[in-house]
Protein backbone atom coordinates (compact mmCIF):
# COMPACT_ATOMS: atom_id res chain seq x y z
CA UNK A 1 0.00 0.00 0.00
CA UNK A 2 1.40 3.40 -0.96
CA UNK A 3 0.11 6.54 0.73
CA UNK A 4 -3.14 4.98 1.85
CA UNK A 5 -5.75 2.36 1.22
CA UNK A 6 -6.97 1.66 -2.30
CA UNK A 7 -10.41 2.77 -3.44
CA UNK A 8 -11.48 -0.88 -3.23
CA UNK A 9 -10.27 -1.21 0.38
CA UNK A 10 -11.95 2.09 1.33
CA UNK A 11 -15.24 0.87 -0.13
CA UNK A 12 -14.96 -2.47 1.69
CA UNK A 13 -14.13 -0.82 5.02
CA UNK A 14 -17.02 1.62 4.60
CA UNK A 15 -19.46 -1.21 3.83
CA UNK A 16 -18.27 -3.80 6.33
CA UNK A 17 -16.63 -1.99 9.22
CA UNK A 18 -17.63 1.67 9.60
CA UNK A 19 -21.24 0.82 10.21
CA UNK A 20 -24.08 1.74 12.46
CA UNK A 21 -27.48 0.14 12.69
CA UNK A 22 -31.02 1.40 12.93
CA UNK A 23 -31.74 2.06 16.59
CA UNK A 24 -34.81 0.97 18.51
CA UNK A 25 -35.42 1.35 22.24
CA UNK A 26 -33.24 -1.18 24.06
CA UNK A 27 -33.06 -2.67 27.51
CA UNK A 28 -29.40 -1.68 27.89
CA UNK A 29 -26.89 0.83 26.56
CA UNK A 30 -23.37 -0.64 26.66
CA UNK A 31 -20.89 2.24 26.79
CA UNK A 32 -17.37 1.12 25.91
CA UNK A 33 -14.82 3.15 27.84
CA UNK A 34 -12.44 5.46 26.06
CA UNK A 35 -9.82 8.11 26.67
CA UNK A 36 -10.42 9.76 23.30
CA UNK A 37 -13.84 11.14 22.47
CA UNK A 38 -15.17 11.15 26.03
CA UNK A 39 -17.26 14.27 25.42
CA UNK A 40 -18.75 12.89 22.22
CA UNK A 41 -19.47 9.56 23.94
CA UNK A 42 -21.21 11.25 26.84
CA UNK A 43 -23.19 13.53 24.52
CA UNK A 44 -24.38 10.51 22.51
CA UNK A 45 -25.34 8.58 25.65
CA UNK A 46 -27.26 11.53 27.10
CA UNK A 47 -29.01 12.10 23.77
CA UNK A 48 -30.04 8.43 23.59
CA UNK A 49 -31.36 8.66 27.16
CA UNK A 50 -33.36 11.81 26.47
CA UNK A 51 -34.88 10.18 23.38
CA UNK A 52 -35.88 7.08 25.37
CA UNK A 53 -33.52 4.60 23.72
CA UNK A 54 -32.49 2.66 26.85
CA UNK A 55 -33.74 1.76 30.32
CA UNK A 56 -30.38 0.96 31.87
CA UNK A 57 -26.76 1.54 30.91
CA UNK A 58 -23.45 -0.01 31.77
CA UNK A 59 -20.23 1.97 31.47
CA UNK A 60 -17.09 -0.16 31.27
CA UNK A 61 -13.52 1.04 31.48
CA UNK A 62 -10.60 0.88 33.87
CA UNK A 63 -7.96 3.35 35.01
CA UNK A 64 -6.03 5.00 32.21
CA UNK A 65 -3.67 7.44 33.84
CA UNK A 66 -1.48 8.08 36.82
CA UNK A 67 -4.41 9.50 38.78
CA UNK A 68 -6.19 6.16 38.91
CA UNK A 69 -9.57 7.57 37.83
CA UNK A 70 -11.34 5.01 35.69
CA UNK A 71 -12.90 5.64 32.31
CA UNK A 72 -16.12 4.38 33.90
CA UNK A 73 -16.03 7.03 36.62
CA UNK A 74 -15.27 9.84 34.16
CA UNK A 75 -18.00 8.84 31.70
CA UNK A 76 -20.67 7.98 34.29
CA UNK A 77 -20.10 11.25 36.18
CA UNK A 78 -20.61 13.22 32.96
CA UNK A 79 -23.67 11.17 31.96
CA UNK A 80 -25.26 11.91 35.35
CA UNK A 81 -24.40 15.61 34.97
CA UNK A 82 -26.19 15.42 31.61
CA UNK A 83 -29.36 14.07 33.18
CA UNK A 84 -29.11 10.28 33.14
CA UNK A 85 -30.17 8.98 36.58
CA UNK A 86 -27.16 7.54 38.43
CA UNK A 87 -29.10 4.50 39.59
CA UNK A 88 -29.78 3.56 35.94
CA UNK A 89 -26.04 3.28 35.18
CA UNK A 90 -24.17 0.10 36.09
CA UNK A 91 -20.40 0.32 36.54
CA UNK A 92 -17.43 -1.81 35.49
CA UNK A 93 -14.02 -0.40 36.52
CA UNK A 94 -11.38 -2.98 35.52
CA UNK A 95 -11.47 -3.36 31.73
CA UNK A 96 -8.46 -2.28 29.70
CA UNK A 97 -9.64 -3.47 26.27
CA UNK A 98 -12.82 -4.29 24.36
CA UNK A 99 -12.79 -7.98 25.28
CA UNK A 100 -12.46 -7.15 28.97
CA UNK A 101 -15.23 -4.56 28.64
CA UNK A 102 -17.59 -7.39 27.76
CA UNK A 103 -16.20 -10.20 29.93
CA UNK A 104 -16.00 -8.06 33.07
CA UNK A 105 -19.40 -6.40 32.47
CA UNK A 106 -21.49 -9.53 32.00
CA UNK A 107 -21.41 -10.54 35.69
CA UNK A 108 -22.30 -6.96 36.67
CA UNK A 109 -25.25 -6.99 34.28
CA UNK A 110 -26.34 -10.41 35.48
CA UNK A 111 -26.20 -9.43 39.16
CA UNK A 112 -28.08 -6.15 38.69
CA UNK A 113 -30.59 -6.95 35.96
CA UNK A 114 -30.38 -10.65 35.18
CA UNK A 115 -28.93 -11.33 31.74
CA UNK A 116 -32.09 -13.19 30.77
CA UNK A 117 -34.08 -9.99 31.33
CA UNK A 118 -31.98 -8.06 28.82
CA UNK A 119 -33.15 -8.77 25.30
CA UNK A 120 -31.60 -5.85 23.42
CA UNK A 121 -28.40 -3.82 23.71
CA UNK A 122 -27.12 -0.71 21.98
CA UNK A 123 -23.32 -0.73 21.81
CA UNK A 124 -21.84 2.78 21.96
CA UNK A 125 -18.22 3.50 21.08
CA UNK A 126 -15.78 5.10 18.66
CA UNK A 127 -16.47 4.82 14.94
CA UNK A 128 -12.99 3.50 14.13
CA UNK A 129 -13.75 0.36 16.16
CA UNK A 130 -17.38 0.14 14.95
CA UNK A 131 -18.44 -3.43 14.32
CA UNK A 132 -15.87 -4.93 16.69
CA UNK A 133 -18.04 -3.81 19.63
CA UNK A 134 -21.08 -5.92 18.73
CA UNK A 135 -18.82 -8.71 17.42
CA UNK A 136 -17.16 -8.91 20.84
CA UNK A 137 -20.52 -8.81 22.59
CA UNK A 138 -21.85 -11.47 20.19
CA UNK A 139 -18.94 -13.79 21.04
CA UNK A 140 -19.90 -13.76 24.74
CA UNK A 141 -23.64 -13.01 24.63
CA UNK A 142 -25.06 -14.27 21.33
CA UNK A 143 -28.71 -14.40 22.37
CA UNK A 144 -29.19 -10.65 22.87
CA UNK A 145 -30.19 -8.36 19.96
CA UNK A 146 -27.35 -5.94 19.27
CA UNK A 147 -27.48 -2.48 17.77
CA UNK A 148 -24.59 -0.11 17.17
CA UNK A 149 -24.23 3.64 17.66
CA UNK A 150 -20.86 5.26 17.10
CA UNK A 151 -19.20 8.59 17.78
CA UNK A 152 -16.73 10.41 15.58
CA UNK A 153 -14.05 12.30 17.50
CA UNK A 154 -12.02 13.24 14.44
CA UNK A 155 -11.90 16.47 12.46
CA UNK A 156 -13.41 15.02 9.27
CA UNK A 157 -16.73 13.29 8.56
CA UNK A 158 -16.74 9.49 8.73
CA UNK A 159 -16.98 9.13 4.96
CA UNK A 160 -13.67 11.06 4.68
CA UNK A 161 -11.78 8.94 7.24
CA UNK A 162 -9.12 7.99 4.70
CA UNK A 163 -7.97 11.61 4.13
CA UNK A 164 -7.10 12.32 7.79
CA UNK A 165 -3.81 10.60 8.73
CA UNK A 166 -4.77 9.93 12.36
CA UNK A 167 -8.31 8.76 11.57
CA UNK A 168 -6.98 6.58 8.75
CA UNK A 169 -4.37 4.99 11.00
CA UNK A 170 -6.95 4.15 13.67
CA UNK A 171 -9.47 2.74 11.19
CA UNK A 172 -6.87 0.60 9.43
CA UNK A 173 -5.51 -0.66 12.76
CA UNK A 174 -8.99 -1.70 13.88
CA UNK A 175 -9.90 -3.16 10.47
CA UNK A 176 -6.77 -5.31 10.49
CA UNK A 177 -7.68 -6.76 13.90
CA UNK A 178 -10.94 -8.33 12.70
CA UNK A 179 -9.67 -11.52 11.04
CA UNK A 180 -6.94 -12.33 13.61
CA UNK A 181 -9.39 -11.70 16.47
CA UNK A 182 -11.97 -13.99 14.85
CA UNK A 183 -9.29 -16.68 14.41
CA UNK A 184 -8.35 -16.40 18.10
CA UNK A 185 -12.01 -16.56 19.20
CA UNK A 186 -12.05 -13.05 20.69
CA UNK A 187 -14.95 -11.98 18.46
CA UNK A 188 -17.67 -13.71 16.46
CA UNK A 189 -19.32 -12.96 13.16
CA UNK A 190 -22.21 -10.60 13.61
CA UNK A 191 -24.48 -9.47 10.82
Amino acid sequence: MSDGPSDREIARINAEHLISTPLHPADLLFVFGTRRGVGETVDAAVDLWRRGFFRHAIVSGGATGAGGITECTTIKTAMVAGGVPADMILEEHRATNTGENVVFSLPVIDAALGRGNVRSVICLGKVCTSRRYPMTLHRHWPEVVKMLATINCYKVPVERWHVDPEFRAHVLDEWRKIEPYKAKGYIADWP
